[in-house]
Formats: C-alpha cells, structure tokens, sequence
C-alpha cells in the first residue's frame, strides 16, 4: 500500500512539474503589450511575418464578396463581427489579436441581421453623406457627428473604420462623388479632419482614403490618372496633408488606380518619400481591397497590410524575400507600424462592446447635420419657408416618398429606417393628398418586386422611372392644394460613374413633370418647390427657372424626410453652403473634355489636362458663369459684414483678419464667412483667388453680431514650384476678400509681403512621364 501511495505521489509530481514547464515556457514568449514590439516580431516566424501583412481572407475565415474584376471588392467577413470588411492576421501565442475593419464613411456597415440570432439587430444610423456634411461648413457639427458615428464602431466591436474619403471632386460625373467632400482641398481637409477627430475620440480608429487622385469609378482597377506635380501637390494631395497633419488617423488607404504610370499601392514616392518623410505620418498604410497587382512592390513601398488577402499573396512575398529582393528587416518595420496601432484598439484592450449603440440619440445627430448641410438654391418672395396659409401638399416625384438616404457600395449603411419627405411634412402637421400618396407607394411597392438585381451590386439599382401623373390629375392637384412639391432624386456608387445623359441630366420624364406641374400651380396663383436628393452636382438650367424655391436636400441620411420638414417649414433656418460648384452646363467643367461620359469611353489614361484649375479656381479664373457658384447659399434672413481689419498691413509670419457679422433681418440664422486671397502671380500663373479660411457663425437671433477671427499663415501664400521642388510665397501686394461666395466679395483688404518666403522645400517626386498640357485656354 505504501508503494501504490509513492508511486502515485511521484506521477503526480512529475505531471505537475510537465505543467508548470509548460506554462514557464510559453510565458517566456514575448506577449504584446508586456514586452517591446521589436521583441514581438523578433520572435515571429517568417511565415508569421508575411502572414501579418497580408489579410486572412485565405484562411477562409472570411469571405470577401467580389464585384467584378474590373471593378474591385466590397469586403465582407463573418469573422467577429459580420458584415465587416476584414481582419487582420492574428498570432495568439504573441498575444496579438486581429483587427477588425469596416465600412464607410456614412455610418457603419455591417449585417444587420445575423444567423442563429433571432432576438436582436444590428442597425446602425445612417449619417448625411459626405458632399452635404461639407456643405455645412461647420467642423463644430462634422466632429459631433464623428463622436457619435464612433460610438456605433466602438459598441459594435469595431478597431478601424475605413473612413473618411478625401479625393477631390474633379468631376461631377464620379459616381463616388457622394462620399466626398469637397472642390476645393481647404473644404475637404478640414471636413475630413473634423469628422476623424470624433470618430478617433471613441478610442477606435478610421483610415483616410483614397491615396491618390482616384476621381473615377469607371475601370476603376487598371485606370491611369495622369497628372502634374503641381496640381498633385496643390489640389489632390493637399486635402491629405493637411488631414494627416491636424487629425493623426490611425490609417491611410492607397487606392485603385494607377497614378502617372504605376499603381498608388505601388509606389513608393508616394507612400514613403511624401506621405512617411515629408508629412510624418506614422500609422500603418493599408491596400484598398484586392489593389494593385505586384505585392512585394506593395510592402516596399511602405505599406503594412494587403486586403483582404490571398495565398499568393503570401507566396509572392515569401519568395522575394527567399530571392533577396526583400530584406526580412522591412518586413519587421511594416508590422511594427501596424503593432502600434493594434496596441491602441479596442479589441486589444479587450473592450467589452455592447452592441447596442444609442441608435435614438445618433439618430437626432444625424437630422441636425442634414439640416445644417442642406443648400437653399432659389427662394423667390419668400416661397419659404411655408406661408400659414399652407396647409395641404401635392407631393410630386418618387423620392417624396422613397427618400435615397445615400449612396450605394462601400458607402451603404444598413439602416432600420428611412423617413421620407412625406412623413416629415405628416409628422409637421401638414397634409398631403391621401390619392396622390397611394399612386406614388403602390406604384414603389410594384415596380421594386419586379426589379431585377443589379450585375454590379456596388452601383446600386437603375433608377425607377418617374411615374406617370396626367395632366388632368395635375391640373386636379393645383385646385386642391395650397402648393407643389416635387423631389428630384438620383443615386451612384461604388464601381461606376454616372451617366450625363439621364443621371448628371434630368430624363425628358422628369422635365415634363416639372413644366407640367409648375404651370398648373402657377395657373391657380401657386408656388412650386423642388427638393433635389442627390448624390452630386446636376444639371439646372432647363428648368431652374420653373421653380419658386429649390432646396438641395443632398442625400440626407435616415432622418432626412424629417430635416428636409425643418427647412421647408421653418423651423430651422437654412445655412448650408455649396462645397462644389453647379455649373451652367456640363461643357462648362474644366475636366469635361478628358472625363468619360459612359464605361464604353473609358481610356486607359485620365489625363489631368486642367492642372490646378478646378471648380471655382476654374470658373472664376476664366470668368464662365455657373448656374450656383462655390460656396452660394441662401438664409431666410439676412447678414451684414462690417469692419474687417487686417492686424497688419505687412506679412510677418501670420495675419489675423476680423470681421463682424450681424443678423439684420427677421429670423434668427447662422451665416458663414469666407475668406479669399488673390496672389501675385510672377513666377507661376495662379488661380485669381483661393479660399484660404473659413468659419460659421453662432445662430445669431435678429440685431446680434458676432467677430469672426481668421488667420493666415505663410502656407496659406505659397504656391509650389516644380522647377525650384518648393512652396514659395511670392513678393508682392495680396488681396484678402471675404464674402459669402466665391463670387459674391463684400469686403477687402490689401497686404503686402516684401520678399519671397520658401515655406517648405521638398524633392521632385511622383511627377508623370511626359509633360501636360493646359489645354483650358482653348475650351
């Protein structure tokens, strides 16, 4: 017995001393977070290695939906959190979780449905999109709306939202128009870094996006933008610059495109030499997904992850690196930017996310902002808003009652709801005519069960033609009701441009409908309005003139119907501005030469024939009238500017300009300042002026003033020179021009700089094969 009792008190011992070895020895593996990240990756396998910077979608863990070959990928993963984008490679015995990435920049994407999961929902609030979040023009607001678009990233167990979108608007037939913000790089940076400072402030990360000069959709994968060194650095990178600069996002996505010659995810000026060296950036770059097609000359080029990953990927690396045409060393560099971050996220953290977002809170953040971006076009004798004398509604058009929140692809939100038009103007104790409603629902309801599904899901269903309203039931409606409405809506997205002939203008159906109406109402003595719910600039001048007032709703959000109810009644004051400008006619953009108008005409290469002249640089330089210039909007009330000063008449490092602002009308209104400069043109031609700082008022109640301050620094003065590699301020005289548009002056002030100032010297980097031709002067 004695034997028996030693003998199992020795098997015992030897299993416990097995164990404890065991858990000795795994604890002596660095584990990030407790021990150096060179101590991490120093033990990291090869393999290891090139498997965290290529995502996991190989493993089958994941499942990225593709689109077409020639279109891209709309990222999907079950993995964590459904209907994200994708992970990234995870190495348990280090300690080292994925991170878990998603869509877009209006509102989270992800399934909001999920399987064996009966109970709950994953909706999340669809936001304004990014054109009307612009046309605020108001950081104040976008970063409220990014505190709370965080929020739902965090609760839903999110890292990195693949947001914001900062490419310039060099178009307006870009189908992805939608998700961006801006002409102009000020507009566009200052957004981006508004909206990015919310979201960051939730501890979870977003990923600026697309680097660089990916203003098409169409044959978005093997497309060539051909462009010069200046416009790049003045126009299509300066929105990143300043966004890396003022907001430190987590990461920066490279994009489709090729740009003069080799792919953005391929090149190493651009990822490394401008955007590590000259800006200092210091997240991790990630691929958008499934870009480029040489992935070694991905990761030399600076960037840390591939999306969403695939076996040859990884063997490609491998074998450059077996083939000493990659230096192991640079594969430790790249992940260690990529640890850093991963140090910083939620799931690293362990934070125990909630999934369940205060969805009701979120979604009264989203009807402010659509309310402070919406654009009052025309307001002939005071059309808005209502008179007390209106009482009942003709709503015309589908979009009345099947409002297009946003737009399609990437930039989709799933959402639990949309109010339209009609039940915000129901809900503000209007009437609308019960008859007219059914006509419009039913004819809905019919035509999307018959709908067949898209070949390219990204772009969306065609458009549902306009339904058919006689001219009796017309003329019927104007003796009925006390005035006409009629929305106007067009959608794009993801993978494809917008066609000019009945996207970017109105169908012969739409057209019809607007003379029809707005005579019939005009016969009867009254006003017609029209709502435009739009993703991007259309074309007017058929018809603007037909219309007693025009509000540009844009694409609104979830609470749209109930925003676009606040501005038609009154109950918000608009104050929204255009951040792109609506031209007189397409032939009129300065690009409208060199951009496609169908799939069918898409070159290889999109040669930048403009330079630097876009939008207004375009149209106030070359003196061509749009239809609604660049930062135009209307007010239910009026402003006055008085008093602007300089504090100093000579350049010394900086100047402040103050100006006053008072509400001189009825109505209590927000107005927004605009401060232009016109530069000595010696060396370099320039555009005549350049909005250089902006800032919104305070709602302002009637008789109440506000100071604005507005300071211009030496960057706000140079322009770069390709010949010298540098942003130099010339000598000369500066005209400093506030106003309210880019054509609408109302006060100024001379400065004067006496010599020429180098604000920074760079080197020549990413500039095209062959020189560009301005071909402007001869449109």
């Amino acid at each position: 017995m004695k034997l028996t009792f030693n003998t199992f008190f020795l098997v015992c011992f030897s299993l416990c001393a097995l164990q404890l070895s065991a858990q000795n020895g795994n604890n002596n593996l660095p584990q990030l977070g407790k021990n150096s990240i060179k101590e991490v990756i120093a033990a990291m396998t090869l393999d290891e290695k090139v498997r965290m910077v290529v995502g996991p979608n190989y493993s089958g863990s994941t499942n990225a939906a593709s689109i077409n070959s020639s279109v891209g990928i709309i990222g999907f993963t079950e993995h964590q959190v459904p209907g994200a984008a994708g992970i990234s490679y995870a190495i348990p015995r280090l300690g080292i979780p994925s991170l878990v990435m998603a869509d877009g920049p209006a509102g989270v994407r992800i399934s909001p449905i999920r399987k064996g999961d009966s109970i709950n929902t994953y909706y999340a609030t669809g936001f304004p999109v990014g054109n009307l979040m612009a046309s605020t023009w108001d950081p104040i607001m976008v970063k409220k709306v990014g505190e709370s678009f965080g929020n739902e990233v965090l609760e839903y167990g999110i890292d990195i939202i693949l947001a914001p979108g900062v490419n310039i608007q060099r178009n307006p037939l870009n189908g992805r128009n939608f998700e961006y913000y801006s002409e102009d790089p000020l507009v566009a940076g200052k957004t981006a870094t508004a909206i990015i400072q919310g979201i960051q402030s939730n501890g979870v990360g977003t990923s600026l996006k697309h680097l660089a000069a990916n203003n098409s959709e169409n044959k978005r994968m093997k497309s060539n933008s051909i462009v010069s060194e200046r416009a790049l650095r003045e126009i299509y990178l300066k929105a990143f610059q300043m966004t890396v600069r003022d907001a430190n996002p987590w990461t920066v996505m490279t994009s489709y495109n090729k740009l003069n010659g080799t792919y953005t995810a391929e090149r190493l000026d651009l990822i490394t030499n401008i955007l590590r060296n000259e800006w200092k950036f210091e997240g991790f770059v990630v691929t958008d997904w499934a870009a480029g097609k040489h992935y070694p000359e991905q990761i030399l080029a600076g960037h840390s992850l591939i999306m969403p990953g695939r076996l040859d990927q990884i063997n490609s690396i491998l074998k450059a690196v077996s083939d000493n045409k990659m230096d192991e060393s640079l594969l430790d560099e790249r992940i260690e930017k990529l640890l850093n971050i991963v140090l910083l996220s939620p799931t690293f953290r362990k934070y125990k996310y909630s999934d369940k977002p205060d969805l009701v809170a979120h979604a009264a953040v989203s009807r402010q902002a659509a309310t402070e971006g919406m654009v009052l076009l025309k307001n002939n004798n005071q059309t808005l808003p209502f008179a007390k004398t209106v009482h009942k509604i003709a709503a015309f058009g589908n979009t009345s009652y099947d409002l297009i929140a946003g737009g399609t692809g990437s930039g989709d939100v799933n959402k639990a709801y949309i109010i339209s038009m009609a039940q915000g103007l129901k809900k503000a104790d209007y009437t609308l005519d019960e008859n007219l409603e059914n006509m419009y629902v039913n004819y809905l309801v019919d035509y999307k069960a018959k709908q067949p599904k898209p070949k390219n899901p990204g772009a969306g269903k065609p458009q549902i033609p306009e339904l058919e309203i006689s001219k009796a039931q017309i003329i019927e409606q104007a003796k009925n009701a006390d005035i006409a409405i009629i929305t106007i809506g067009k959608n794009a997205g993801e993978g494809g441009d917008r066609n000019l002939e009945n996207n970017y203008n109105l169908m012969p159906a739409e057209k019809e409908l607007i003379k029809q109406v707005s005579e019939a109402f005009k016969s009867q003595g009254k006003k017609t309005v029209i709502v435009l719910n739009l993703g991007g600039v259309i074309d007017m001048a058929d018809w603007k003139d037909q219309a007693d007032a025009i509000l540009l709703a844009w694409q609104p959000g979830q609470e749209g119907g109930y925003a676009i109810a606040d501005l038609l009644t009154g109950k918000v004051n608009p104050s929204g501005k255009l951040a792109i400008t609506f031209p007189e006619t397409y032939s009129d953009v300065p690009s409208s030469s060199s951009f496609p108008k169908s799939w069918a005409d898409q070159p290889d290469s999109l040669v930048y024939n403009e330079g630097i002249y876009v939008g207004y640089r375009y149209y106030d330089t070359y003196k061509i009238k749009p239809a609604y210039e660049f930062g135009f909007g209307l007010s239910y009330t009026q402003f006055s500017f008085d008093d602007l000063k300089l504090s100093s008449t000579k350049f010394n490092g900086k100047i402040v300009a103050t100006i006053t602002v008072k509400n001189t009308g009825t109505v209590a209104g927000k107005e927004v300042v605009q401060l232009y400069i016109s530069a000595p043109a010696k060396s370099i031609d320039k555009p005549t002026k350049e909005l250089k700082a902006y800032a919104k008022t305070n709602l302002l109640q009637p008789g109440e003033s506000q100071t604005l301050k507005l300071t211009i620094n030496a960057e706000d003065l140079a322009s770069y020179i390709p010949v010298k590699a540098a942003w130099i301020a010339e000598a000369g005289e500066y005209s400093v021009q506030v106003g309210v548009s880019s054509r609408n002056i109302i006060q100024s002030k001379i400065f004067t700089l006496a010599k020429p100032i180098i604000t920074e010297k760079v080197t020549n980097q990413v500039r095209p094969l062959y020189g560009i031709e301005n071909e402007l002067k001869g449109k």
